[in-house]
């Protein structure tokens, strides 16, 4: 602000886009004097491409042809660099001369006041520079397919949802973006508990993944860690603990998406909780610490399967759909009783197409307490649903006091009915 009081501003953009351009120039020259070999451009040519670019678009105001042209031009330019590159060395890259591409934009964004989109260009530049070994690594690293998921992510949020209509259908009142925003929202936390989880795969032994696999699901955690157990039953305090913290991290998930979608029904929730997922974690984590038969290190064993399939989010947004119509007509003809008695056999299944239907109809068609009072059942159905998965596929000792854990934990997610 001082600068554009004191000098005009075009001195302001010319300054900015020399500043922009040799950051971009800097790195190149760095890259130049290290591979030794010859290299388009540096500390002069790229500010200089920068110049070339404000002062076209300065010349041709708000004609874009100008600028076009220029920017062949320049590419012309950088073709000819190439191609002296390929004729002289056997493998040559383009980067640099891409690089100059973008310096040219940089200095035409900054004419049109696009100061945020310039500097992110060339910030973005920079890192992508920068990180050239790491990206390399990363792509050598990436297990195939996992490309292939980034684009089905993109698919479920940055394709079908902009095109679906916000607005209510039916006599139930379906909402097509509200629903489909539900399954981007729940595939977009279990995502990224996949992809901790692959980043710490060689770290952890149940603890980790119990953790993380909570945020994932803590149903198939308990499934997964109730099995070992069966196989090396001499830890039952070590696999006992670990399934009680992914049900502490449940409740955790459970705040997060009732706080995207209900603030009001998360108010009401938050601090049990939280209380929930803090006592559980602590409580499952000093469980873990117990001594066990065995004190032999338990390796870490457990790697999930990507929840980015389509027919997954399909089936999730059919299940939610479901819920929806099963609880107005709960809500309609059975009152409340109904729909605590549908929150506890919800309990059985995953709970989040059931929770996710009380966070719409939450205020508007059911009562804010009815709504919470449902999900605090739903979710300790659940936990007992898990106690008993444990009791019947754990070793004894295990399933005994996973059963133990997970219903006393179920109690007191009830306790809060108290008072709301």
């Amino acid at each position: 602000m001082e600068l554009y009081r004191w000098l005009p501003s075009e001195a302001v953009k010319i300054l900015l886009v020399l500043f922009l351009s040799f950051l971009i120039g800097l790195e190149r020259e760095e890259h130049k004097a290290e591979s030794g070999r010859f290299a388009f451009g540096g500390v002069r040519t790229f500010p200089l491409i920068g110049l070339i670019g404000y002062s076209i678009a300065l010349l041709s105001g708000t004609q874009l042809l100008p600028v076009t042209l220029g920017f062949l031009v320049i590419g012309g330019f950088l073709s000819l660099s190439y191609w002296h590159k390929l004729s002289t060395a056997e493998a040559a890259g383009v980067t640099s001369e891409m690089s100059g591409l973008a310096t040219y934009l940089v200095g035409a964004l900054v004419y049109y006041d696009h100061f945020w989109i310039a500097t992110t260009l060339t910030v973005a530049s920079l890192l992508l520079l920068e990180l050239k070994v790491g990206l390399e690594k990363l792509a050598t690293r990436a297990a195939p397919g996992e490309v292939l998921t980034v684009a089905k992510f993109l698919l479920l949020s940055a394709v079908i949802l902009p095109i679906l209509p916000n607005q209510e259908f039916g006599p139930f009142h379906l909402n097509p973006f509200k629903t489909w925003l539900v399954v981007v929202a729940v595939s977009a936390i279990s995502y990224g508990s996949y992809i901790l989880q692959k980043l710490t795969k060689e770290h952890g032994g149940v603890v980790l993944p119990a953790f993380l696999g909570g945020a994932y699901s803590s149903t198939l955690t308990t499934v997964v860690i109730s099995r070992r157990a069966a196989r090396e039953p001499q830890h039952p305090h070590l696999f006992a603990g670990g399934i009680l913290i992914a049900s502490g991290v449940m409740y955790l998930r459970l705040v997060a998406l009732l706080a995207l979608f209900n603030r009001h029904l998360m108010s009401l929730l938050v601090l049990p909780f939280l209380v929930l997922a803090g006592l559980a974690i602590a409580v499952g984590w000093f469980w873990s610490r117990r001594p066990d038969l065995s004190s032999d290190a338990v390796k870490r064993e457990f790697q999930p399967n990507n929840p980015l399939e389509l027919l997954a989010a399909f089936l999730f947004a059919l299940l939610f759909l479901a819920m929806l119509v099963a609880t107005q007509l709960a809500v309609t003809y059975l009152g409340r009783t109904g729909v605590n008695a549908l929150a506890a056999v919800m309990g059985v299944t995953d709970v989040d197409p059931f929770i996710m239907g009380m966070t719409q109809a939450a205020g508007s068609l059911t009562p804010l307490k009815v709504a919470a009072a449902a999900v605090l059942i739903a979710a300790a159905s659940n936990n007992l649903v898990k106690g008993i998965y444990a009791y019947s596929l754990a070793d004894r000792k295990t399933g005994t006091q996973s059963l133990t854990l997970l219903a006393a934990l179920a109690a007191l997610g009830l306790v809060p009915l108290f008072w709301i």
